[in-house]
């Protein structure tokens, strides 16, 4: 039998009657601990980027560009060829002969439509078309390069300055519709060009695709532009004749194309588009204009008086390029032509397709309808249209950008052509054959006169009065030293010949939205869903309604009186059954 004292040395009062030990929870697993982090931010381990980040896109006829507010350079660049719109596990055009064969186009089809989004003449242009290619380029762009979710986010949307109603209505619908923005800033893509050469005005030359657009910025305003249908477009296809021509002589046919060989050349260009753009992009080249020089003396004066530094424009085709000078060398590439061999071509032959489009030397000036002039003629009609204080300060900043401005010497045989115009016309806006008449006329005046001697004056010993020296009064000479310190110095590159270089739209689009700089036009998605483009406001409109307002005793508007009651009584919020009329405008695109 087990006594007490046994059972008490076994069980000890401690396991008898235990303590709190027992409620104390086990030690933890080695973990990290967590951080606290701001409501505002998103967490590190789904991304690194702030939530209130603005997108920038900038979509053109053949391209879409998208990134981030405050980068350098877009993320991505996407097409809208065929190859990008192709359906998913397409793979024919990798099979064997896939590229070699005939596709038939469709009845009243236009070269290279197949590869734009949009074209000017919306005739026969497919809007819904438009939507989906816009909403498939989106997507991707936010699947495979932003790697974002459709969130809520601030959009700055970059597009050309000219562009009809029912295609910017398309592109916003579009974006408003598919995707979660608040709203969307606008942006033409002249003005991001500027922001991004740093200047706050220029002439910005966009050698786009099927057009030329030539807009002259002032203190960041839109105040003239034109438009001329010489682009890459026309460049390209008349890459593509070159080599059919070139193709007919070694076939010993003759040089000179009839009616149904100018036919057989069109389908064979029609069906090789890929390949004649892919040789424009790697050898057309522009030839220089020899015995040209841009005011060598303004020139001298301005390098010295930027401290020394180099102004020239373009030096690399400033030199004389192979097939200018003594060598003209024999260049073998693919023929983009059934059967596809390698042709031999003289390398000159590639800067004829850029003469005779972009500046047409084979006609002259009065054969070209207003839609259809050479780059360097209307470019001056630009400039002599604007205000003399204006265009001093554009000459000196032109901006030549677009696709077409990579081609090796274009940038240089602009300017060379502009600063020969100005040479030989000035800035008379009479042209002809009377104008020149009356200007070598005038010159021969200016000759005689200077060639006459001046007539000897006799001197007399009294002055008639009128003829004293005035006396000097202090008032009308401190006003004139005041009105000499209020204008400004002129500057030492006014009436200069000069081309800058600038970024692209992209940049100058991420750098105002970085500055977190409020844009004219800011659309607002509630507004435009409920009204459309038929609820913008023109600026001339609002600033009527500022003017017709009626003004209180103490030169405040009945509105803003109304408003600073409202405010001692509570939030201004709307009366029921009141719509609200919208605030927005359309700016340059109205």
């Amino acid at each position: 039998m087990t006594t007490a004292s046994k059972y008490l040395d076994r069980n000890p009062s401690s396991v008898i009657r235990p303590g709190l030990s027992h409620l104390q929870a086990d030690p933890p697993s080695p973990h990290t601990p967590r951080r606290g982090f701001s409501s505002t931010y998103s967490s590190p381990s789904a991304s690194y980027r702030n939530e209130e980040d603005t997108l920038i896109f900038e979509i053109g006829a053949r391209h879409l560009c998208a990134g981030f507010a405050g980068e350098n350079s877009p993320r991505c660049g996407l097409g809208f060829g065929p190859e990008e719109s192709r359906r998913v596990a397409d793979y024919r055009r990798w099979l064997p002969g896939f590229g070699d064969r005939r596709v038939r186009k469709r009845t009243g089809y236009e070269w290279g439509e197949d590869h734009e989004l949009w074209r000017m003449d919306l005739r026969e242009l497919d809007l819904g078309l438009v939507e989906d290619q816009i909403e498939r380029a989106v997507r991707e762009v936010y699947s495979k390069y932003l790697l974002l979710e459709l969130k809520s986010r601030r959009l700055n949307l970059l597009l050309p300055s000219i562009m009809p109603h029912p295609l910017l209505s398309t592109i916003l619908n579009t974006l408003f519709l598919h995707f979660h923005y608040p709203s969307i800033t606008l942006l033409s893509t002249p003005v991001g060009c500027v922001i991004a050469a740093g200047c706050r005005a220029g002439l910005v030359v966009d050698i786009g695709w099927s057009e030329t657009i030539i807009t002259a910025i002032y203190e960041y305003r839109e105040v003239q532009h034109s438009r001329t249908i010489r682009g890459m477009k026309l460049v390209t296809r008349e890459m593509g004749k070159m080599l059919c021509r070139l193709k007919r002589i070694s076939e010993g046919l003759s040089n000179e194309l009839d009616l149904d060989a100018d036919e057989a050349a069109n389908a064979l260009i029609n069906d090789s588009f890929e390949r004649c753009e892919e040789i424009t992009m790697r050898m057309a080249w522009c030839q220089r204009l020899e015995g040209v020089s841009r005011n060598p003396t303004v020139t001298q004066d301005l390098s010295r008086n930027l401290g020394g530094l180099s102004i020239t424009e373009d030096q690399h085709g400033n030199a004389n390029p192979p097939g200018t000078s003594k060598e003209d060398p024999l260049m073998t590439i693919p023929s983009p032509f059934p059967p596809h061999r390698d042709v031999r071509i003289q390398f000159s032959h590639f800067g004829q397709p850029v003469e005779s489009a972009l500046f047409a030397t084979a006609g002259s000036a009065y054969d070209f309808d207003d839609h259809e002039q050479p780059l360097h003629i209307l470019i001056y009609k630009v400039l002599l249209i604007l205000s003399p204080d204006v265009r001093s300060v554009c000459l000196s900043r032109i901006i030549i950008t677009g696709g077409g401005s990579n081609i090796p010497g274009l940038k240089s045989r602009l300017l060379d052509q502009l600063s020969l115009l100005i040479r030989d016309r000035g800035w008379d806006p009479v042209v002809g054959k009377a104008a020149d008449e009356r200007r070598q006329r005038l010159k021969e005046i200016s000759n005689n006169r200077k060639q006459q001697p001046a007539p000897q004056t006799t001197t007399t010993t009294t002055t008639i009065a009128a003829l004293e020296a005035q006396v000097p009064d202090p008032i009308e000479e401190k006003l004139r030293r005041d009105q000499k310190r209020k204008d400004a110095k002129p500057s030492p590159d006014a009436g200069v010949v000069r081309g800058v270089e600038t970024l692209g739209a992209w940049a100058g689009g991420s750098l105002l939205a970085a500055l977190k700089v409020k844009c004219t036009v800011d659309i607002d998605k509630d507004s435009f869903l409920q009204h459309g483009l038929a609820g913008a406001k023109r600026d001339i409109e609002q600033q009527q309604q500022q003017q017709q307002q009626p003004t209180t005793s103490a030169g405040v508007s009945q509105q803003q009186h109304q408003q600073q009651r409202q405010s001692h009584h509570g939030p201004q919020i709307p009366r029921a059954g009141v719509v609200e009329k919208p605030t927005w405008t359309l700016g340059g695109w109205a």
